[in-house]
């Protein structure tokens, strides 16, 4: 059945290669971008594609931009715009650690919310929002984008129960490490503050991250399981993506229990 998607975050990565194709597949889609350079450049690649599909303009920061999408009609919601501040969070700046909440979890809660009014009305609706698999299990350098991920999964097992009387579906989606650039991202944007003259944390600390880095699963596998879970009538409420990375977050949980500090 053809549906209103909005995807948050579609202007690069696995966001982009799902709007795609889910437009591909004849559902009104309404891609969110950043900036407007992005909107420009996604407009053209879909022109070129012949792919038909609405770009427009989502700074889930940007309280104008939030406002402006409430004033669309959707069936799904995928939240997926986020951004990662890596580090060793003992040293990372504050301000860093705020801007990754802030952009991770309340802006996307407060988009969230504004759709969730309207789905109420219409006692029907899906929120799909991509969490991490950094929402299961926490890594060096990368607590503070993790616990985002921690509230965010937080946030979507609340919104399950509280929505499901009013015909709401809720859903995770729990990405492995995906090779978009998003992940090296996060590693550089270290760079910009870390001094190894200054900073207690060594540099050979960075080594298994780098190392984890050089290993990436194929974004097409990720885009594949955000269209699954959007057409899907049957919601599973955790998708981890890849199977593999399902498997060792388990066993990663289950060691948690044993753990000794």
């Amino acid at each position: 059945m053809k549906k209103t998607i909005l995807l948050s975050g579609a202007a690069s990565g696995f966001g982009k290669l799902a709007a795609l194709e889910l437009a591909r597949r004849g559902h009104n889609v309404i891609a969110g971008a950043q900036i407007w350079p992005q909107v420009s450049q996604l407009r053209d690649e879909a022109k070129k594609l012949g792919v038909e599909i609405k770009v427009e303009k989502l700074d889930v920061r940007s309280e104008v931009d939030r406002k402006h999408a409430w004033s669309w009609d959707v069936d799904i919601l995928v939240s997926n715009a986020g951004i990662c501040e890596g580090g060793p969070i003992s040293e990372q700046p504050m301000q860093l650690i705020r801007d990754n909440f802030e952009t991770n979890v309340f802006c996307n809660l407060e988009l969230i919310q504004g759709f969730v009014r309207k789905m109420v009305q219409k006692k029907r609706g899906k929120v799909i929002f991509t969490s991490s698999m950094g929402g299961l299990a926490t890594f060096p350098l990368g607590g503070t984008y993790c616990a985002t991920k921690h509230a965010i999964e937080a946030i979507a097992e609340a919104m399950k129960v509280e929505l499901a009387p009013f015909g709401i579906k809720v859903a995770t989606l729990n990405p492995g490490a995906f090779n978009t650039g998003f992940n090296d991202r996060g590693v550089e944007a270290m760079m910009s503050w870390y001094d190894p003259k200054i900073n207690f944390t060594p540099e050979d600390t960075f080594r298994s991250t780098y190392d984890m880095l050089s290993n990436q699963f194929d974004p097409q596998i990720m885009a594949d399981a955000i269209v699954k879970i959007v057409e899907d009538e049957k919601v599973k409420f955790r998708n981890v993506v890849p199977k593999a990375t399902e498997d060792w977050l388990k066993q990663v949980q289950k060691d948690a229990w044993e753990a000794m500090s």
